[in-house]
Protein backbone atom coordinates (compact mmCIF):
# COMPACT_ATOMS: atom_id res chain seq x y z
CA UNK A 1 0.00 0.00 0.00
CA UNK A 2 0.95 3.30 -0.76
CA UNK A 3 1.26 6.62 1.61
CA UNK A 4 -1.04 9.42 0.14
CA UNK A 5 -0.66 12.17 3.40
CA UNK A 6 0.18 12.45 6.75
CA UNK A 7 -0.64 15.13 9.45
CA UNK A 8 -0.03 15.36 12.80
CA UNK A 9 -1.92 17.60 15.55
CA UNK A 10 -1.13 18.08 19.22
CA UNK A 11 -3.13 20.22 21.61
CA UNK A 12 -2.66 24.21 21.28
CA UNK A 13 -1.93 24.25 24.99
CA UNK A 14 2.10 23.62 25.46
CA UNK A 15 4.21 23.27 28.91
CA UNK A 16 7.63 23.47 29.50
CA UNK A 17 9.01 20.92 32.01
CA UNK A 18 9.78 23.96 34.50
CA UNK A 19 5.78 25.09 33.78
CA UNK A 20 4.98 21.29 34.88
CA UNK A 21 6.86 21.98 37.83
CA UNK A 22 5.40 24.99 39.12
CA UNK A 23 1.81 23.38 38.53
CA UNK A 24 3.08 20.36 40.76
CA UNK A 25 3.71 23.08 43.43
CA UNK A 26 0.01 24.79 43.14
CA UNK A 27 -1.13 20.76 43.80
CA UNK A 28 -1.65 18.86 46.78
CA UNK A 29 0.96 15.88 44.80
CA UNK A 30 3.84 16.37 46.93
CA UNK A 31 1.96 16.40 50.36
CA UNK A 32 0.85 13.00 49.44
CA UNK A 33 4.19 11.72 48.59
CA UNK A 34 6.91 10.54 50.42
CA UNK A 35 9.54 12.84 50.62
CA UNK A 36 12.23 10.92 48.56
CA UNK A 37 9.58 10.30 45.97
CA UNK A 38 8.50 13.95 46.25
CA UNK A 39 12.36 15.07 45.99
CA UNK A 40 12.45 12.50 42.58
CA UNK A 41 9.35 14.03 41.23
CA UNK A 42 10.98 17.76 41.32
CA UNK A 43 14.46 16.42 40.11
CA UNK A 44 12.52 14.19 36.92
CA UNK A 45 11.39 17.67 35.94
CA UNK A 46 14.79 20.11 36.89
CA UNK A 47 16.84 17.93 35.21
CA UNK A 48 17.56 17.96 31.30
CA UNK A 49 16.30 14.66 29.64
CA UNK A 50 15.46 15.75 26.41
CA UNK A 51 12.03 17.29 26.48
CA UNK A 52 11.70 21.10 25.98
CA UNK A 53 7.73 21.23 25.94
CA UNK A 54 4.84 18.90 25.92
CA UNK A 55 1.67 19.36 25.08
CA UNK A 56 -2.08 18.39 27.15
CA UNK A 57 -5.28 18.54 26.00
CA UNK A 58 -6.90 19.53 29.82
CA UNK A 59 -7.51 23.12 29.67
CA UNK A 60 -6.56 23.13 33.32
CA UNK A 61 -4.11 20.38 33.87
CA UNK A 62 -4.06 21.10 37.29
CA UNK A 63 -7.16 20.05 38.31
CA UNK A 64 -6.38 16.33 36.20
CA UNK A 65 -4.99 15.48 39.98
CA UNK A 66 -8.27 15.50 41.52
CA UNK A 67 -10.39 13.91 39.30
CA UNK A 68 -12.22 10.58 39.23
CA UNK A 69 -11.61 7.56 36.93
CA UNK A 70 -14.78 9.16 35.59
CA UNK A 71 -13.92 12.26 35.20
CA UNK A 72 -10.81 11.10 33.28
CA UNK A 73 -12.44 9.06 31.31
CA UNK A 74 -14.78 11.79 30.53
CA UNK A 75 -11.73 13.78 29.29
CA UNK A 76 -10.45 11.31 26.97
CA UNK A 77 -14.11 11.28 25.23
CA UNK A 78 -13.79 15.23 25.12
CA UNK A 79 -10.13 15.65 23.69
CA UNK A 80 -9.57 12.03 22.19
CA UNK A 81 -12.22 12.18 19.19
CA UNK A 82 -11.50 15.87 18.49
CA UNK A 83 -7.81 15.74 18.55
CA UNK A 84 -8.11 12.72 16.14
CA UNK A 85 -10.57 14.41 13.50
CA UNK A 86 -8.20 17.72 13.46
CA UNK A 87 -5.29 15.42 12.04
CA UNK A 88 -7.84 13.26 9.88
CA UNK A 89 -9.39 16.73 8.57
CA UNK A 90 -5.87 17.84 7.55
CA UNK A 91 -4.68 14.08 6.31
CA UNK A 92 -7.45 14.23 3.95
CA UNK A 93 -6.68 17.96 2.57
CA UNK A 94 -2.91 17.31 2.20
CA UNK A 95 -3.98 14.32 -0.10
CA UNK A 96 -6.96 16.51 -2.01
CA UNK A 97 -9.65 14.21 -0.73
CA UNK A 98 -12.96 14.22 0.97
CA UNK A 99 -14.16 12.44 4.32
CA UNK A 100 -16.21 10.91 1.74
CA UNK A 101 -13.51 9.47 0.06
CA UNK A 102 -12.08 7.00 2.71
CA UNK A 103 -13.47 3.59 2.76
CA UNK A 104 -12.18 2.30 6.17
CA UNK A 105 -10.75 4.61 9.16
CA UNK A 106 -8.60 2.80 11.59
CA UNK A 107 -8.08 4.07 15.08
CA UNK A 108 -5.56 2.48 17.78
CA UNK A 109 -5.50 4.09 20.92
CA UNK A 110 -4.59 2.89 24.91
CA UNK A 111 -5.26 6.51 27.23
CA UNK A 112 -9.29 5.93 27.58
CA UNK A 113 -12.10 3.34 26.49
CA UNK A 114 -15.07 4.32 24.37
CA UNK A 115 -17.59 1.75 23.22
CA UNK A 116 -18.06 2.23 20.75
CA UNK A 117 -14.56 3.72 20.00
CA UNK A 118 -12.55 6.56 18.69
CA UNK A 119 -14.14 6.01 15.39
CA UNK A 120 -17.47 6.60 15.83
CA UNK A 121 -17.47 9.90 16.94
CA UNK A 122 -14.56 10.96 14.06
CA UNK A 123 -17.01 9.17 11.49
CA UNK A 124 -19.47 11.28 13.05
CA UNK A 125 -18.00 14.60 13.22
CA UNK A 126 -16.15 14.30 9.71
CA UNK A 127 -19.05 12.76 7.93
CA UNK A 128 -17.59 10.09 6.69
CA UNK A 129 -20.29 7.49 4.93
CA UNK A 130 -22.40 5.12 6.69
CA UNK A 131 -20.97 1.82 5.26
CA UNK A 132 -17.49 3.24 6.12
CA UNK A 133 -15.76 0.49 7.69
CA UNK A 134 -14.48 1.39 11.69
CA UNK A 135 -11.91 -0.41 13.78
CA UNK A 136 -10.61 0.52 16.71
CA UNK A 137 -7.76 -1.30 18.35
CA UNK A 138 -6.88 -0.85 21.64
CA UNK A 139 -4.35 -1.98 24.45
CA UNK A 140 -1.85 -1.97 22.03
CA UNK A 141 0.80 0.94 23.91
CA UNK A 142 3.06 2.96 22.22
CA UNK A 143 3.88 0.16 19.65
CA UNK A 144 0.10 0.53 18.25
CA UNK A 145 0.87 2.62 15.15
CA UNK A 146 2.63 0.25 12.90
CA UNK A 147 0.21 -2.77 13.71
CA UNK A 148 -2.12 -0.45 12.55
CA UNK A 149 -0.66 0.13 8.93
CA UNK A 150 -0.23 -3.51 8.78
CA UNK A 151 -3.70 -3.31 9.42
CA UNK A 152 -4.49 -1.56 6.72
CA UNK A 153 -2.33 -3.12 4.78
CA UNK A 154 -4.91 -6.17 5.02
CA UNK A 155 -7.98 -3.67 4.11
CA UNK A 156 -6.41 -2.68 1.20
CA UNK A 157 -4.92 -6.35 0.25
CA UNK A 158 -8.61 -7.54 0.59
CA UNK A 159 -9.71 -4.10 -1.54
CA UNK A 160 -6.78 -3.00 -3.90
CA UNK A 161 -9.17 0.39 -4.78
CA UNK A 162 -9.91 1.15 -1.13
CA UNK A 163 -8.71 4.15 0.46
CA UNK A 164 -8.17 3.77 4.29
CA UNK A 165 -7.50 6.03 7.13
CA UNK A 166 -5.18 5.47 9.81
CA UNK A 167 -5.02 7.67 13.19
CA UNK A 168 -3.08 6.97 16.31
CA UNK A 169 -4.25 9.01 18.97
CA UNK A 170 -3.56 9.57 22.59
CA UNK A 171 -4.66 11.83 25.97
CA UNK A 172 -1.92 10.46 27.87
CA UNK A 173 -2.81 13.67 30.70
CA UNK A 174 -6.24 11.73 30.97
CA UNK A 175 -4.13 9.08 32.52
CA UNK A 176 -2.19 11.26 34.90
CA UNK A 177 -1.68 9.04 37.92
CA UNK A 178 0.94 9.44 41.21
CA UNK A 179 1.80 7.59 43.82
CA UNK A 180 5.44 6.50 45.32
CA UNK A 181 6.73 4.12 42.74
CA UNK A 182 9.45 5.40 40.40
CA UNK A 183 8.14 4.44 37.25
CA UNK A 184 4.41 6.12 38.20
CA UNK A 185 6.55 9.65 38.17
CA UNK A 186 8.82 8.78 35.12
CA UNK A 187 5.47 8.69 33.39
CA UNK A 188 4.32 11.64 34.61
CA UNK A 189 7.14 13.51 33.43
CA UNK A 190 7.52 11.91 30.36
CA UNK A 191 4.17 11.50 28.26
CA UNK A 192 2.12 14.10 26.55
CA UNK A 193 -1.04 14.35 23.96
CA UNK A 194 -1.35 14.20 20.27
CA UNK A 195 -2.72 12.60 17.22
CA UNK A 196 -1.80 11.39 13.43
CA UNK A 197 -3.30 10.64 10.61
CA UNK A 198 -2.03 8.97 7.39
CA UNK A 199 -4.37 8.61 4.18
CA UNK A 200 -3.38 5.35 2.23
CA UNK A 201 -4.31 2.84 -1.03
CA UNK A 202 -3.00 0.71 -3.71
CA UNK A 203 -1.17 2.83 -5.83
CA UNK A 204 1.06 5.44 -5.38
CA UNK A 205 -0.54 8.69 -6.06
CA UNK A 206 0.49 10.95 -9.32
CA UNK A 207 4.30 11.46 -8.93
CA UNK A 208 5.10 8.99 -6.69
CA UNK A 209 4.67 7.75 -3.27
CA UNK A 210 5.94 5.79 -0.48
CA UNK A 211 5.17 2.21 -0.17
CA UNK A 212 5.15 -0.07 2.98
CA UNK A 213 5.99 -3.78 2.76
CA UNK A 214 7.87 -5.89 5.11
CA UNK A 215 5.83 -6.16 8.38
CA UNK A 216 7.47 -7.88 11.42
CA UNK A 217 6.59 -8.34 14.92
CA UNK A 218 8.36 -9.80 18.14
CA UNK A 219 6.13 -10.05 21.37
CA UNK A 220 7.56 -11.09 24.74
CA UNK A 221 4.85 -11.91 26.97
CA UNK A 222 6.97 -12.99 29.69
CA UNK A 223 8.16 -9.17 30.04
CA UNK A 224 4.71 -8.25 30.13
CA UNK A 225 4.84 -6.80 33.45
CA UNK A 226 7.90 -4.06 32.68
CA UNK A 227 5.66 -1.74 30.88
CA UNK A 228 1.69 -2.25 30.66
CA UNK A 229 -1.25 -0.35 32.30
CA UNK A 230 -2.80 -1.68 35.28
CA UNK A 231 -6.30 -0.60 36.64
CA UNK A 232 -5.46 0.82 40.11
CA UNK A 233 -9.04 1.47 41.68
CA UNK A 234 -10.18 2.53 38.34
CA UNK A 235 -7.55 4.24 37.70
CA UNK A 236 -5.31 3.66 34.79
CA UNK A 237 -1.79 3.24 36.49
CA UNK A 238 1.79 2.71 33.91
CA UNK A 239 4.17 0.71 35.06
CA UNK A 240 7.50 1.21 33.62
CA UNK A 241 10.74 -1.08 34.92
CA UNK A 242 14.13 0.42 34.72
CA UNK A 243 14.89 -2.28 32.64
CA UNK A 244 12.55 -1.25 29.73
CA UNK A 245 15.29 0.92 27.48
CA UNK A 246 16.93 -2.38 27.73
CA UNK A 247 14.14 -4.66 26.45
CA UNK A 248 13.62 -1.84 24.04
CA UNK A 249 16.94 -2.17 22.26
CA UNK A 250 17.30 -5.84 22.34
CA UNK A 251 13.34 -6.60 20.65
CA UNK A 252 14.13 -3.85 18.32
CA UNK A 253 17.62 -4.97 16.96
CA UNK A 254 16.15 -8.35 16.60
CA UNK A 255 13.71 -7.21 13.91
CA UNK A 256 16.46 -5.00 12.21
CA UNK A 257 18.67 -8.36 11.76
CA UNK A 258 16.08 -10.04 10.05
CA UNK A 259 14.53 -6.92 7.69
CA UNK A 260 15.81 -7.09 4.28
CA UNK A 261 15.64 -3.58 3.57
CA UNK A 262 18.59 -1.68 4.55
CA UNK A 263 16.92 2.12 5.16
CA UNK A 264 17.61 4.71 7.63
CA UNK A 265 15.60 3.86 10.63
CA UNK A 266 12.65 5.86 12.27
CA UNK A 267 11.94 5.24 15.88
CA UNK A 268 9.26 5.74 18.46
CA UNK A 269 10.51 8.46 20.62
CA UNK A 270 10.16 6.55 24.20
CA UNK A 271 12.28 8.45 26.11
CA UNK A 272 16.39 9.18 25.88
CA UNK A 273 17.38 6.33 27.59
CA UNK A 274 15.35 4.77 25.23
CA UNK A 275 17.10 6.74 22.28
CA UNK A 276 20.56 6.20 23.67
CA UNK A 277 19.53 2.13 23.88
CA UNK A 278 18.35 2.45 20.42
CA UNK A 279 21.87 4.05 19.24
CA UNK A 280 23.41 1.18 20.86
CA UNK A 281 21.84 -1.53 19.36
CA UNK A 282 21.62 0.06 15.88
CA UNK A 283 24.99 1.06 14.24
CA UNK A 284 25.09 3.88 12.80
CA UNK A 285 21.73 4.83 13.08
CA UNK A 286 21.47 8.69 14.58
CA UNK A 287 17.90 8.94 15.32
CA UNK A 288 17.38 12.66 14.60
CA UNK A 289 13.76 12.41 14.02
CA UNK A 290 13.18 10.32 17.47
CA UNK A 291 15.50 13.46 19.06
CA UNK A 292 13.32 15.93 17.92
CA UNK A 293 10.37 14.25 18.42
CA UNK A 294 10.54 14.31 22.19
CA UNK A 295 12.29 17.77 22.17
CA UNK A 296 9.05 19.26 20.83
CA UNK A 297 6.47 16.99 22.16
CA UNK A 298 7.61 14.52 24.89
CA UNK A 299 6.68 10.93 24.27
CA UNK A 300 3.06 10.72 23.11
CA UNK A 301 2.72 7.07 23.23
CA UNK A 302 1.70 5.47 19.66
CA UNK A 303 1.70 8.64 17.06
CA UNK A 304 5.29 9.57 18.02
CA UNK A 305 7.09 7.58 15.50
CA UNK A 306 4.31 8.65 13.11
CA UNK A 307 5.73 12.71 13.85
CA UNK A 308 8.88 11.07 13.49
CA UNK A 309 8.12 10.25 10.26
CA UNK A 310 6.87 13.01 9.12
CA UNK A 311 9.59 15.01 10.54
CA UNK A 312 12.37 12.42 7.91
CA UNK A 313 9.50 13.37 4.91
CA UNK A 314 10.14 17.39 5.24
CA UNK A 315 13.21 16.33 3.25
CA UNK A 316 11.53 15.86 0.39
CA UNK A 317 14.86 15.01 -2.21
CA UNK A 318 15.45 12.19 -0.04
CA UNK A 319 13.81 8.97 -1.53
CA UNK A 320 16.57 6.60 0.57
CA UNK A 321 14.25 3.45 1.95
CA UNK A 322 13.24 3.92 5.49
CA UNK A 323 13.18 1.25 8.70
CA UNK A 324 9.98 2.28 10.67
CA UNK A 325 9.84 0.80 13.84
CA UNK A 326 7.39 1.18 17.03
CA UNK A 327 7.60 -0.71 20.61
CA UNK A 328 5.96 -0.89 24.28
CA UNK A 329 3.20 -2.86 26.15
CA UNK A 330 3.61 -6.58 25.78
CA UNK A 331 6.35 -6.18 25.40
CA UNK A 332 6.37 -6.01 21.88
CA UNK A 333 8.21 -4.37 18.94
CA UNK A 334 6.53 -4.01 15.16
CA UNK A 335 8.32 -2.70 12.11
CA UNK A 336 8.06 -1.90 8.45
CA UNK A 337 10.10 -0.94 5.29
CA UNK A 338 8.72 2.28 3.38
CA UNK A 339 10.52 2.75 -0.47
CA UNK A 340 9.76 5.35 -2.60
CA UNK A 341 7.90 4.38 -5.98
CA UNK A 342 7.71 6.85 -9.10
CA UNK A 343 3.81 7.43 -9.75
CA UNK A 344 2.15 7.04 -13.35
Amino acid sequence: MYLHSLANRVPPQSYTQSDCWEMVQRTSILGQLEPRYAYLLERLLKKPNGIAKRHFAAEDVEQLFTRSPEQLNHEFQRAAPKLAGEALSDALERGGLRALDLDALVICTCTGYLCPGVSSYVAEDLGLRSDCFLQDLVGLGCGAAVPSLRNAAGLIAANPSAKVGVIAVEICSAAFYTDNDAGVLVSLCLFADGASASIWSGEPPKGGGWGVSEFATVHQPENRELLRFVNHNGFLRNKLHISVPTRAGEAVHSLYDQRTSRGEVIAHAGGRDVIEALRGTLPGQKLVESEVVLREYGNMSSPSVMFALEERLKQSSNKADLWLTSFGAGFAAHSCALGWSEGT
